[in-house]
């Protein structure tokens, strides 16, 4: 953190107030990112502004916070320009003003993301990546409104996630891991590639009934052989699901779907379950301690 102490959840909240103010009632979606850093950053940090905000040939990042040259005052921000979804442009800016905003003075020479560090969001993988992918989802994706796209306890399909992908311009993995924050369904967002569970993200609701995968420091944990994710992507897997039985993914039944996302060469799997008490199996136990 820097001195400026606010987290990143604050820092989002106080740059949407003023969004709002300007907004005046009118849809102001999606947040214009390259407008607000270099405003909101010359306004309160004038003297060591984001001054450029580009894209440029970053093999191996999705984007960087960059220290201006010598001679120079202020900041860069850069994007891999190889990137063609505007929606991964889009969440990348944001990081990285996270970045400025939260980090500079701790890494005076700026700092360089690839791109697990844009579509993880869990604490374990990197404070500062964490940190600022908060910002990031709060600022583009702010909580009231999303919540106004898709009510808490509605069970979703890739339409609706689509529509709120569209209308914040970040990737649908990244609109997924915001329905996950606040969804009141038990619902498990699994990332995996070649086989293998990358990672995974659970609902409270799902994670509080044993719906998990404990992925970091633990041997690779396979896809399901019976799963969507390991076999046919069809368009309607895409975009409705297919209900599975129990014994698939968990000792209950649970409605898949299925994404390959050329973007990150990885399959994304929405898993949602029945919100029901009876039957909660610990599937921690059978998953991960084998």
């Amino acid at each position: 953190m820097t001195k400026d102490k606010l987290t990143p959840q604050k820092w989002a909240f106080q740059l949407t107030r003023i969004l709002n103010a300007y907004a005046n009632g009118e849809d102001r979606f999606p947040v214009n990112v390259k407008a607000i850093a270099k405003d909101f950053s010359h306004h309160k940090y004038p003297d060591d502004p984001i001054t450029k905000i580009k894209g440029a040939a970053l093999p191996r990042f999705d984007g960087g916070l960059f220290k201006a040259p010598v001679g120079k005052k202020g900041w860069g921000i850069i994007y891999n320009d190889s990137m063609k979804s505007k929606g991964r442009i889009n969440y990348t800016l944001a990081h990285e003003f996270g970045h400025y905003l939260l980090h500079r003075l701790v890494y005076p020479n700026g700092i360089e993301c690839g791109e697990q560090d844009m579509v993880r969001w869990d604490s374990a993988f990197g404070q500062i990546e964490h940190e600022a992918n908060v910002f990031a989802a709060n600022l583009l994706m702010p909580l009231d409104d999303y919540r106004q796209q898709i009510d808490p306890k509605t069970i979703i399909d890739m339409d609706m996630v689509g529509h709120c992908a569209d209308r914040y311009e970040v990737s649908l993995i990244a609109a997924v891991l915001r329905w996950i924050e606040y969804t009141e369904r038990r619902a498990v967002l699994v990332v995996s590639r070649d086989g293998f569970i990358l990672w995974a993200r659970s609902s409270k609701p799902a994670y509080r009934s044993g719906i998990f995968f404990k992925t970091s420091n633990r041997p690779p944990i396979p896809v399901p052989e019976n799963s969507l994710a390991a076999g046919l992507i069809t368009s309607e897997s895409q975009r409705q699901g297919v209900r599975l039985p129990s014994g698939v993914w968990f000792n209950e039944s649970c409605e898949e779907m299925v994404i390959f996302s050329e973007l990150y060469d990885f399959t994304i799997s929405v898993l949602q379950l029945e919100n029901t008490t009876a039957g909660y199996i610990d599937n921690y136990e059978r998953y991960h301690q084998k």
